[in-house]
């Protein structure tokens, strides 16, 4: 007993030592001023750190980084500095620990720290998220969503189970933040009841928000104000036009009592929705320009692109903007800043371009990126454009400004040594003056860095070489030996992009069989996780390589999918919509012609008409070219018709009938459609109208089709995939093709009038 006596006292002294050990970490975090005194603490205390000190240390981090403009911000410093790997260690070894609030916290913290969705800890993070799913409160359920909408997982199952569990308990949400976020989550995924219901709730709170809850009336109406324009903007893009109108009205009836940053979200969600309420852009417009004062240059920049997209008419105030643009610009050293200073200015329409804004961009170029330069070139462009003396020359010093950002980028590019960071300064650079300047330069950059290609850039560079229409045989095929190799380490939904340049620009590796049952094999059992505009785009690419999975195309092709399609397009922007529309019927007709043992139905009918209707309805002058001497090599105007609707609604530029020996036949009737002499195509019927005549016994239908430079590679005269698909289905709608490319037709043999006719001729009559 003595003994035991002895030890507890001892035992107590342990503990005791032990929690103010822990308390004096905490305490130690806490009083932190900056990142690398917080990963003085973690490098002290590794063995030491508990799930506490973990979470304490990179809610932190965080809160450094959030605390500084967005320009400012060393998010790059942070995610590279060897304690915070430990840090990471650490949190995906005490998962388990977490509690609900602490596990959702700590996951949105890693990813704006830039910790990347496939690596493990946030992989784990999700999973043990998933698990707890149904029990998480509803401001740690509403932060996970967040979560899942920052890894593009908005249409995964895990956000449709999120989406089911806020139908159950939407009454019991009173916070408009939470109710917000859980919105924006699920938004393109909810039924139109559902959604009903969500706006209704979001109408209720904003009516039954109790000022007891808050300190002060003051108080109480400005998080009013904040709770609605959250609202406004989740609700806006997603709303009937009768609920948007409402939500405008209640905005306008609050605006007087808005700040800076309230102002500022609400111009942005006007411009986001289209919006045309003149009386509610003047208010908010008022409160900006009394307001302007206390704006940063990124926000006055956003201020000015929302205006200006919003058609917004007032010379006083965008001439205010243009000045404090200018003003921010000449004391800016940074080059993002100055690029995105310069790029929102060239918006606006002026007469001359302040010297010191050339000045300025001049100093910080060499400093400059890749996209940087690029968004400047575009800026100079329009600049020289809106310069009075434009027509007659171009002024000197724009001039010197686009040499000099041609030999900035060459040097860039000559001098970079790491493939990653050119991929990810390329990424968004097009336009003319990158064509013209640096393309060559960058492949052959990319050329010289091959053998850096590996699985975790292949789908970067697979959507570089596709969007530049650039076809280099030995980098795709080291691409496709690298995809080969590490099929099972590439990330599913990449397998996209990584087929995508094979596909489309026609190219085939001499592994191609291999490469794409690799990757059909890869995604096949994860088809349900893609979003659904992108497993279209996917299964387009396919069938313009002639692939048609069976399992993929039965996905795409039931009633439930195609719902979750439209729900999903009606809340993206219109060209994502348009776009992957046009993909869906495309994908449909090839479905139909090449695979008819799938027994998929053709339902594009209507949706083509209205898109004939709508349509520009023109040919260009070459057309009108080969029309007229079609007529005189077939023997006369009614030998041939032009713009004809194959089935499938296919529109051919020219089709003729030729009999058994090969002579032309004519046609029976005239031409349902003609063009007029500006070069458009008039109907004279609906397309789905078009009677096609008769064929007599071994005559045969000829599609005469112009390929312009669309349907080749803009390195060579390889013919894309797309073209070589059109030629297929004409074939199996019982045509004859013939292919006119434009550099034969423009080329010297064909200078004249007669070779061009004997060329026609020999094509069609052989």
């Amino acid at each position: 007993m003595h003994r035991l006596r002895c030890v507890n006292p001892c035992l107590t002294r342990l503990l005791h030592c032990g929690a103010a050990n822990r308390n004096q970490i905490l305490e130690g975090l806490r009083v932190c001023s900056n990142e690398d005194q917080v990963f003085d603490v973690v490098s002290r205390n590794k063995a030491k750190l508990t799930v506490d000190h973990v979470s304490c240390a990179v809610r932190m981090l965080w809160q450094f980084q959030k605390e500084r403009p967005e320009l400012l911000r060393t998010i790059d410093l942070t995610k590279t500095h060897p304690q915070f790997l430990t840090l990471q260690v650490l949190a995906e070894n005490k998962i388990a620990l977490m509690s609900d609030l602490m596990l959702t916290d700590m996951l949105y913290a890693f990813l704006r720290l830039k910790v990347e969705p496939h690596e493990s800890l946030v992989q784990q993070m999700v999973s043990e998220a998933w698990l707890r799913v149904d029990g998480l409160p509803l401001p740690s359920l509403s932060k996970f969503s967040v979560c899942l909408n920052d890894q593009h997982l908005q249409n995964s199952p895990l956000m449709g189970r999120i989406a089911s569990i806020l139908d159950q308990r939407l009454s019991s949400i009173d916070n408009a933040r939470v109710l917000t976020a859980l919105m924006i989550g699920v938004s393109s995924l909810v039924s139109p009841q559902l959604r009903d219901a969500l706006i209704s709730r979001a109408d209720q709170l904003l009516h039954t928000l109790d000022p007891s809850n808050y300190n002060t009336p003051r108080r109480a109406g400005c998080r009013k104000y904040q709770h609605h324009l959250g609202l406004f903007v989740a609700l806006a893009p997603i709303a009937s036009l009768e609920i948007r109108e409402r939500l405008e009205n209640m905005t306008l009836l609050m605006a007087d009592e808005f700040n800076a940053q309230q102002a500022l979200a609400v111009a942005e969600a006007l411009e986001e929705i289209r919006s045309r309420n003149l009386t509610l852009l003047n208010k908010i417009a008022s409160i900006i320009q009394k307001n302007l004062h206390v704006y940063k240059s990124v926000e006055v920049a956003r201020i000015t692109q929302a205006l200006f997209l919003l058609h917004y008419q007032n010379s006083e105030l965008f001439a205010t903007l243009r000045k404090t643009l200018i003003s921010f610009l000449q004391r800016s050293f940074y080059p993002s800043e100055v690029t995105m200073l310069t790029r929102v200015l060239s918006m606006l329409p002026s007469p001359w371009l302040d010297e010191g804004v050339v000045s300025r961009v001049d100093e910080v170029m060499s400093q400059c990126d890749l996209d940087e330069l690029n968004t400047i070139s575009f800026a100079v462009a329009k600049f020289i454009r809106n310069d009075p003396s434009y027509r007659h020359n171009t002024h000197s010093k724009y001039v010197r400004l686009l040499q000099r950002l041609s030999n900035c980028g060459r040097e860039r590019l000559q001098v970079a040594a790491k493939l990653d960071l050119v991929l990810e300064e390329l990424k968004y650079v097009s336009g003319e003056w990158f064509e013209e300047m640096l393309l060559e330069e960058a492949i052959a950059t990319l050329n010289r860095m091959m053998d850096q290609v590996n699985w975790t850039n292949i789908s970067e560079l697979a959507f570089f070489l596709t969007r530049i229409n650039h076809l280099h045989p030995p980098l795709m095929d080291r691409m496709a030996k690298v995809a080969l190799e590490n099929i099972d380490k590439i990330h599913f939904s990449a397998t996209y992009a990584t087929l995508l340049p094979f596909s489309i620009l026609n190219y085939e590796p001499s592994q191609k069989d291999e490469l794409y049952d690799a990757c059909i094999k890869r995604f096949t059992p994860h088809m349900s996780s893609f979003d659904p505009h992108l497993l279209v785009l996917l299964a387009y690419s396919l069938a313009v390589a002639d692939h048609f999975p069976e399992e993929l195309v039965r996905e795409i092709f039931n009633i439930d999918f195609l719902g979750k399609l439209d729900c999903q397009l009606e809340s993206m922007p219109d060209t994502i919509n348009v776009r992957t529309r046009q993909r869906l019927m495309e994908l449909n007709r090839a479905v139909c012609l090449e695979c008819p043992e799938f027994q998929v139905p053709w339902f594009h009918d209507s949706y083509c008409e209205r898109l004939q209707r709508k349509g520009n309805g023109s040919i260009s002058p070459v057309q009108q070219q080969i029309h007229k001497m079609l007529g005189e090599v077939l023997g006369g105007i009614n030998f041939v018709q032009v713009a004809v609707i194959a089935p499938y609604f296919y529109s051919v530029d020219f089709e003729c009938k030729l009999d058994k020996h090969l002579q032309p036949l004519p046609y029976s009737e005239p031409c349902p459609q003609q063009i007029s002499g500006r070069g458009k195509v008039l109907w004279h019927s609906t397309p789905s109208e078009n009677i096609r005549d008769e064929l007599p016994p071994g005559a045969q239908r000829v599609a005469v089709d112009f390929l312009d430079s669309r349907f080749f590679c803009k390195n060579s005269h390889h013919i894309k995939g797309e073209a070589l698909m059109r030629k297929r289905h004409l074939e199996i709608l019982g045509y004859n093709v013939v292919q006119i490319p434009h550099f034969e037709w423009n080329s010297m043999e064909l200078s004249t009038l007669d070779a061009r006719k004997a060329y026609l001729r020999g094509k069609i009559l052989g």
